[in-house]
């Protein structure tokens, strides 16, 4: 039965729509995060009314209260946008999720009603990264993926870096309800393109012209997803090791691998190191989050808005460097930028231990830290990422069913926001009580040693067996 074709399908339909859609979602999730991020400490002491000593405590808790829900909602996630067949209800739902907690951040007047909302936000991330991806990858293929996801990242960046200076500014001025209004906005815009979305390959379905037009494009994204593991220009690295066997997968696998195969490939060293150190990356960001606005009140009595600046001079040096670090990935690999990046962060943060009160040369001395531990963080941003998609391909071609019809793709962006979230809590969690017990300094401290651990481990695991251990072994 022929039926009516909706009106707008070639524009709701079309890439440059879907992309932007998808894009807009992305970005409202990191903005509504880094928008709360530096009220939270003015939040819990004006309104809920805690004593000062427990501030950091509970902006710890909330922000790690976020993470996991995003880490536990993950696989859940990982499923509907590995085998369901739409894209566009669940992105709905968590829309919902994340409209819902907006409006319980705004009247929210207790611990109990901010811990509900930041588990709603957790679980909308996990819908917005893991099923929004894998939605950009239908439409466009493999074989365009890097390029569109470097132009997503490319705006999103600026919500990320914007966020908590519109947060601290908007607090101040207009209060909780100037934050969250906008916040709510930029949620309602959000959901009306979703509901205008239509995903290609249900365009398809409505005219046989359509179906031959579209169904080109579908079959050129099937194309790519199988092109992209037979072409050496798409990873360099691979091609060195076509002759080993060691991403060969033996068949009559028990049912619980058939069903997860990701979490038979975590055995391979390089991939596991590779999520390690995508949650040690969450692990500082989270560090900085839960810290920098408590600080900065604790020593130089900074309102939302300085607070907020603070994260200016941390993301903008983060920003800058990133595109730097990807292209000396592409170029000669993910090994060099993670040992340089961890290596490098190892002196940066044990130089913030001796920050304290002393005015304005302090702050300044705390400001200029804060943007050389942003160029660390913007190098080793792209290697485990990059290294965790070499291994996958590698798995791919040597075991083309392996992962089912859909490829590698869906599990492991699923697996790289569990990872990373897990990071997240991790961070939350540790560094309000380590604050509190050794000091400011001193846990800073640990998070050098932890990227000195890292650094070694790059040297050993991360891309191409290092020379001088190829000697060693036989």
């Amino acid at each position: 039965m022929h039926r009516r074709k909706p009106r707008g399908l070639e524009w709701r339909s079309s890439s440059f729509f879907i992309l932007s859609t998808v894009t807009i979602s992305v970005f409202t999730d990191l903005f509504l995060y880094g928008l709360v991020v530096p009220v939270l400490p003015f939040l819990l002491q004006d309104r809920v009314h805690l004593e000062p000593a427990q501030i950091q405590s509970h902006v710890s808790g909330l922000l790690a209260t976020y993470a996991a829900a995003s880490l536990i909602f993950s696989p859940p996630a990982t499923l509907i946008a590995d085998r369901g067949s739409s894209r566009q209800l669940p992105f709905l739902l968590g829309l919902t999720a994340l409209l819902l907690a907006t409006l319980l951040l705004l009247v929210g007047q207790t611990v109990a009603v901010l811990v509900v909302a930041r588990v709603l936000q957790g679980i909308s991330a996990a819908v917005v990264w893991t099923v929004g991806f894998v939605l950009v990858l239908d439409t466009v293929g493999p074989g365009n993926l890097g390029r569109t996801l470097g132009s997503i990242f490319g705006f999103v960046s600026i919500g990320e870096l914007v966020s908590p200076v519109c947060g601290g500014i908007l607090y101040k001025k207009a209060g909780y309800v100037g934050v969250f209004a906008l916040g709510s906005a930029l949620l309602l815009v959000d959901f009306m393109m979703w509901l205008l979305l239509i995903e290609k390959k249900s365009a398809a379905a409505y005219t046989r012209e359509d179906e031959g037009v579209i169904g080109n494009n579908l079959d050129s994204a099937e194309d790519a997803r199988e092109g992209i593991f037979n072409s050496s220009e798409q990873d360099p690295l691979v091609a060195k090791d076509d002759d080993d066997e060691e991403y060969k997968v033996a068949s009559n696998q028990p049912k619980w691998v058939e069903a997860f195969p990701v979490l038979y490939c975590l055995k391979n060293p390089r991939l596991f190191t590779a999520f390690v150190l995508n949650m040690l990356q969450a692990t500082l960001l989270a560090t900085f989050h839960a810290t920098i606005p408590t600080t900065a009140l604790e020593l130089y009595g900074f309102d939302s808005l300085k607070s907020g600046l603070l994260f200016i001079v941390l993301l903008v040096p983060c920003l800058l460097v990133g595109p730097i670090s990807g292209w000396t990935v592409d170029r000669f690999g993910p090994k060099p930028a993670a040992v340089i990046g961890y290596g490098y962060l190892v002196p940066v943060l044990i130089l913030l231990r001796p920050v304290h009160r002393d005015g304005t040369s302090q702050i300044i001395q705390y400001c200029l830290l804060l943007a050389l531990c942003g160029l660390g963080l913007g190098v080793i941003g792209s290697p485990p990422l990059v290294d965790a998609s070499h291994v996958f391909q590698r798995y791919h071609k040597r075991n083309p069913n392996f992962f089912g019809a859909n490829g590698p793709y869906a599990q492991l962006y699923g697996v790289k926001n569990m990872v990373f979230s897990a990071g997240l809590t991790l961070g939350s969690l540790m560094s309000g009580p380590l604050k509190e017990r050794v000091g400011y300094g001193n846990m800073n401290l640990v998070l050098a040693a932890l990227c000195l651990i890292a650094s070694v481990f790059s040297f050993i695991y991360v891309g191409e067996k290092p020379t001088i251990l190829r000697k060693i072994r036989p």
